[in-house]
């Protein structure tokens, strides 16, 4: 949860020109649902929601102050430009201390598993249910000198006190199987053209016939 104060404006202006002129003068239009009361709509400044999104993460809790009241909100939904990468519009949550919310939290693999294994991170994220106040970032999960074999199931993990688990604790998280190796791929590689009926020319040594039959016959040198 970022400790931070972002003080917000309240919204008047919608649509497109509206938002394009609150960015342009470097802040963030922004709504607050929540708690059967109707949206917030407010201005955000835009550096200083940006670093705390930034330090929150995807599931940040900010402190914001509209109107002279401060309200907890959680994240919900960044919308960002695809090219940019500054953000466009952000979805609030409104929440209350103790209480306890639903969210997507990401997995984080650490550690070296063994030379001949490969790595498959099956699950990008999991489904937790937390205090507002105390949602983990990540969830770490390490895989330091795992075997050929290894599984981890969302029931294995290590998760922070407070937090339940709501994805099915049989979903497997991280498995571990052997790396192919080069043969192994040329021959998947060779088998799947072969599927798809794809056929490699062989390149020839042969000469042209052609320049073997317009080639001039030696003339006979025997003397009488």
């Amino acid at each position: 949860m970022s400790e931070d104060l972002i003080k917000a404006e309240s919204r008047t202006e919608f649509g497109k020109g509206a938002a394009r002129r609150i960015r342009r003068a470097d802040k963030i239009p922004a709504v607050i649902y929540g708690h059967g009361s109707d949206p917030i709509h407010v201005t955000l400044p835009g550096h200083d929601t940006m670093m705390a999104l930034k330090h929150g993460g995807s599931n940040a809790v900010l402190n914001i102050e509209v109107e002279g009241k401060v309200q907890l909100a959680l994240t919900k939904q960044v919308q960002a430009d695809p090219i940019k990468g500054f953000i466009e519009h952000v979805d609030f949550v409104s929440v209350k201390k103790g209480e306890k919310v639903t969210v997507d939290v990401r997995i984080h693999v650490v550690g070296e598993a063994k030379s001949d294994a490969l790595v498959v991170t099956e699950a990008n994220t999991i489904t937790l249910e937390a205090e507002a106040t105390h949602i983990p970032e990540s969830i770490e999960v390490s895989i330091e000198d795992a075997e050929v074999g290894t599984q981890i199931t969302a029931g294995e993990l290590d998760l922070p006190s407070g937090s339940t688990l709501l994805t099915d604790a049989e979903t497997l998280i991280v498995n571990i199987t052997h790396a192919p190796t080069a043969a192994e791929v040329e021959a998947e590689l060779e088998e799947a053209e072969a599927e798809a009926g794809i056929e490699h020319e062989e390149a020839t040594a042969e000469a042209p016939a052609e320049a073997a039959e317009g080639a001039p016959a030696e003339e006979s040198s025997d003397s009488e």
